[in-house]
């Protein structure tokens, strides 16, 4: 009854207001004692893993592409930035990590952002699916349309190979006022900065990966809603493409695609990171 649907909405508002009182949802950045500086924390997520292939091409599939391109990211970050940041990786291998396992490594962490790497694909039926190309990177946020809405269900479709997952996600239902409620109430404390940082990512996909630019969007992700940090989630190009498959696919491929995010990040750190004693980090370190 919808008197009994507003009510229980208002309940669920009141119930949030009282939680986050004295818990704010962005946790501070973790101190590292080296120079007395603080140093910046990064959790790079490789989607998928394991039993999990994620979207699948003709040669390649999802979960080796994604680990393919955060190793390379990681490495850069590591040669370039190593005394201003800490890299942390929900897995560095080829193994299964559950969607709450995968926001845990980012929380215990105290990570200040998390940046998680997929693939897109389209249906069999769909038919551009040959042709369409071009990345995409999501913010915590509203489906908006049912396009936006595929994408978010097929990467939170990971949840159902958990053996328990029903107990685990039982309050999350995408599809309710009540989820929608929650994914608004997360999004606004680190909104600003997620879509700041979105926006970086396209464009340096765009002019050094030469991807063709499909925008920023907002979708319901699960890890997105459950990481306490800015976040964002990246869709490299379309696997089920040939040609795009065939370049992410390539080791020169992944090593731009990994140098576009590094580039992107390096750019976002030198507005929110630590002091970088005054130089700043961009692709000319490359």
């Amino acid at each position: 009854m919808p008197g009994l649907r507003i009510t229980h909405v208002k309940a669920l508002l009141l119930a949030l207001v009282i939680a986050m009182a004295g818990a704010p949802l962005y946790v501070a950045a973790k101190t590292v004692d080296k120079g007395g500086k603080s140093k910046f924390t990064l959790c790079l997520d490789p989607g998928h893993g394991g039993k999990d292939f994620g979207c699948i091409g003709k040669k390649t599939n999802e979960k080796t592409i994604v680990l393919n391109v955060a190793t390379k990211l990681r490495d850069l970050l590591e040669k370039h930035l190593d005394d201003f940041v800490d890299v942390v990786m929900t897995r560095s291998d080829d193994r299964f990590v559950t969607l709450q396992g995968r926001a845990d490594v980012a929380n215990d962490a105290h990570s200040d952002l998390f940046m998680s790497i997929h693939v897109n694909s389209v249906a069999k039926s769909n038919k551009r699916r040959n042709v369409i190309e071009g990345c995409q990177v999501y913010t915590l946020g509203l489906h908006k349309t049912a396009e936006n809405l595929a994408v978010a269900k097929r990467e939170n479709a990971a949840m159902e190979m958990e053996q328990d997952h029903k107990e685990r996600y039982a309050s999350f239902d995408m599809n309710s006022l009540e989820g929608d409620i929650l994914f608004e109430f997360a999004q606004s404390q680190r909104l600003d900065r997620s879509i700041e940082l979105a926006d970086a990512l396209q464009n340096s996909m765009v002019s050094h990966a030469e991807r063709e630019p499909l925008g920023v969007r907002q979708a319901g992700f699960w890890v997105l809603w459950a990481t306490s940090a800015p976040a964002v989630l990246i869709e490299l190009d379309f696997i089920c493409n040939p040609e795009s498959e065939k370049f992410l696919d390539s080791d020169s491929g992944t090593t731009r695609l990994a140098e576009s995010i590094y580039n992107a990040f390096a750019s976002y750190l030198n507005t929110y990171g630590p002091p970088l004693l005054g130089r700043e980090v961009n692709a000319r370190e490359l």
